[in-house]
């Protein structure tokens, strides 16, 4: 497997997922479009586009930092075609951008609302929708969001349902788009983590230092993308994946090289069907 000389357009680049992505990428010398908004540095995130581009290049790949918001048609567009005025092409889109906030019918205003769905549906919609014409082109083209399983069951949208709507509307992209451009062999899935995920938006937003010591790294979400760009895109799409299951169907055993704190049990992540059994060996209580 291999993805040397593929062109990647991810979005949410400069840190955390996206970045981790980018880099498995880089590590087999493929090209990484950076597209985030972070271009200085902020006072509590870490990285930005051009610090992300350096390692990007570190690992061995080439890298095009570009400022985007995802929420705009016409930033889409300057940075798609600045990247395949540079690389010729884009043979990989990756929806990572994301707004988050887990609140309840009353407690989220109206702008908060609208931002989740214009980064999370729209902005997927939009980036999606603008690489198309040049993943058409190309030879293995996979679109990957970082989104849940549609499972509708009301415990996943009693306590937040504009959160859960918009996450929702990248998936329902996944399941539209798969069947739109299945003849054209034009690859869409999601993936997403059964655990919490150690990134900004963990320790920030949702459980602080001690909660990220009960997620897995980001690793693990690079190394399941790693797997699904990979794979023909004519014979796996569709899919709506879950990173310890494909791992493990890909031949990994050893998971406990990504947790955080290997002392501290795993915190299940939102939107895992209940149905979803763990793989065999694997477990989300501390390392014995």
């Amino acid at each position: 497997m291999s993805l040397a000389g593929k062109t990647l357009f991810i979005t949410g680049a400069s840190r955390g997922i996206g970045l981790a992505i980018g880099l498995r990428a880089a590590r087999d010398g493929a090209n990484i479009v950076i597209a985030a908004k972070t271009a200085e540095p902020h006072k509590k995130l870490p990285g930005t586009i051009y610090t992300a581009a350096e390692e990007v290049e570190k690992a061995g790949g080439q890298a095009l930092p570009v400022i985007v918001d995802v929420r705009e048609p016409d930033s889409v567009k300057a940075a798609v075609d600045a990247a395949v005025e540079r690389f010729g092409g884009i043979d990989i889109c990756v929806n990572n951008a994301s707004a988050i906030q887990l609140t309840g019918t009353l407690a989220t205003d109206y702008r908060r609302y609208d931002l989740m769905h214009q980064v999370n549906t729209r902005g997927t919609f939009v980036t999606t929708r603008t690489c198309l014409p040049h993943l058409l082109k190309a030879e293995n083209p996979h679109v990957l969001m970082l989104s849940p399983p549609l499972d509708m069951s009301p415990r996943w949208f009693g306590n937040h349902v504009a959160y859960t709507m918009a996450k929702y509307g990248m998936s329902m992209c996944v399941l539209g788009m798969a069947e739109e451009f299945k003849d054209e062999g034009v690859a869409f899935n999601a993936l997403w983590p059964r655990t919490g995920v150690a990134t900004a938006a963990i320790e920030f937003a949702l459980a602080g230092e001690e909660g990220m010591r009960h997620c897995r790294t980001p690793d693990i979400i690079s190394d399941a993308a790693y797997a699904i760009f990979n794979k023909p895109a004519r014979q796996c799409t569709g899919n709506f994946f879950i990173d310890d299951v494909l791992l493990y169907e890909e031949g990994e055993r050893d998971f406990d090289k990504y947790r955080v704190d290997p002392t501290k049990p795993l915190m299940p992540d939102f939107f895992v069907p209940e149905n979803t059994p763990l793989p065999p060996g694997v477990s989300m209580g501390p390392k014995a």
